[in-house]
C-alpha cells in the first residue's frame, strides 16, 4: 500500500513527548493498530504516529477513505477540528490552531470579495439578460457567507474553547515573540499572559529573558507593565514621579539580572 506522509500536514500535529510515544509503542506492540489510519487518496491524514510505529515494527495496520474532501484546505480544517476536540492540547496549541482556522477560512472568502468588487455599484457582474446564464454571484457567495461569522475572533475563542483575549494574545506571540520565547511558552515556563506581554520588548531582550529561566521571564513581564503603568499616569503629578521611580529600579534590576546571566554563560 502506497501512503504519502505529507510535511505540510504534519505541522498540523505535535508531536508526542518521549514518554508519550513510548506508551504508545508499547500499546500498539501489546495490543496491534486497533483504529484505522484515515487517508484521502494515498495521503495519510490522521495516524501519523502510529503510522510510524506499525511500519517500523511490521504491526499490520488497516485504513479507510475520507470521500468528502475536496482540497489540502478542507484537510486542514477537518485536522484542525479534530485536534480542537482533544482535551490533551494545550491552550497556547488550541489558540494557534483557531488561527490557523481563520486564515484559511479568510482565503476562502477572498475570492467572493474579488467578485463583488467587481461591481462596486451592486450590480450584478453578469448579463441580466440572460435567464440560462449561472451567476456567478450566486454560486460563490453562499458558500462564502458560512464561514464569515467565524473569522471573527470571539467565534475563534469559541472554537478553541478558550477566551478572546487570550486568542489576541497568542496572535500577538505569534507575530512578535522570538523563536526562544515561543518554545518557553509551549513548555510552560510563562504563561500565555506574560509572554505577550514579554513579547513587546525587543528581540535581543526576549532571548537574553528565556535565557535566565522563569524569574528572569517574570521579571521582564513585571518591567513592560510597570512601563504602560508609567505611560499611562501624568507625568508632573506626585504618582507620576513615584512610578517613574519605580520603573527606573526595575529596569536596572533587570539590567543587572540580565548580565549576570550573560556573565554565568561566559564562565560556564
Amino acid at each position: 500500500m502506497n501512503i504519502t506522509v505529507n510535511e505540510e500536514l504534519l505541522a498540523y500535529i505535535d508531536p508526542l513527548t518521549p514518554d508519550e510515544h513510548q506508551a504508545l509503542e508499547r500499546s500498539l506492540l501489546a495490543e496491534g493498530c486497533r483504529d484505522a489510519l484515515v487517508l484521502w487518496g494515498d495521503v495519510l491524514v490522521d495516524g501519523h504516529n502510529r503510522y510510524g510505529i506499525c511500519t517500523r515494527h511490521g504491526i499490520p495496520f488497516n485504513t479507510v477513505q475520507h470521500q468528502h474532501f475536496k482540497s489540502l484546505s478542507d484537510v486542514h480544517l477537518w485536522m484542525i477540528d479534530q485536534h480542537l476536540g482533544r482535551r490533551s492540547v494545550s491552550d497556547f496549541q488550541r489558540g494557534v490552531l483557531a488561527l490557523r482556522k481563520k486564515d484559511i477560512l479568510a482565503a476562502r472568502e477572498q475570492p467572493a470579495a474579488e467578485v463583488a468588487a467587481a461591481a462596486p455599484d451592486g450590480s450584478p457582474p453578469w448579463d441580466e439578460g440572460d435567464s440560462n446564464s449561472a451567476s456567478p454571484a450566486a454560486t460563490v457567495a453562499p458558500a462564502a457567507a458560512a464561514p464569515e461569522s467565524g473569522l471573527t475572533r470571539e467565534a475563534m475563542a469559541r472554537a478553541a474553547r478558550i477566551s478572546s483575549n487570550t486568542i489576541s494574545q497568542i496572535e500577538k506571540i505569534q507575530k512578535s515573540a522570538a523563536p526562544e520565547l515561543v518554545a518557553a511558552v509551549k513548555s510552560g515556563t510563562i504563561s500565555i499572559n506574560a509572554a505577550a506581554t514579554v513579547a513587546s520588548l525587543p528581540m535581543e531582550e526576549q532571548v537574553v529573558a528565556v535565557a535566565g529561566g522563569k524569574k528572569e521571564l517574570q521579571q521582564a513581564a513585571r518591567q513592560v507593565r510597570a512601563a504602560k503603568a508609567v505611560a499611562r499616569t501624568e507625568p508632573d503629578t506626585p504618582e507620576g514621579v513615584i512610578a517613574r521611580l519605580r520603573q527606573t529600579i526595575a529596569e536596572l534590576t533587570a539590567e543587572n539580572a540580565a548580565l549576570k546571566a550573560q556573565l554565568a554563560g561566559l564562565s560556564s
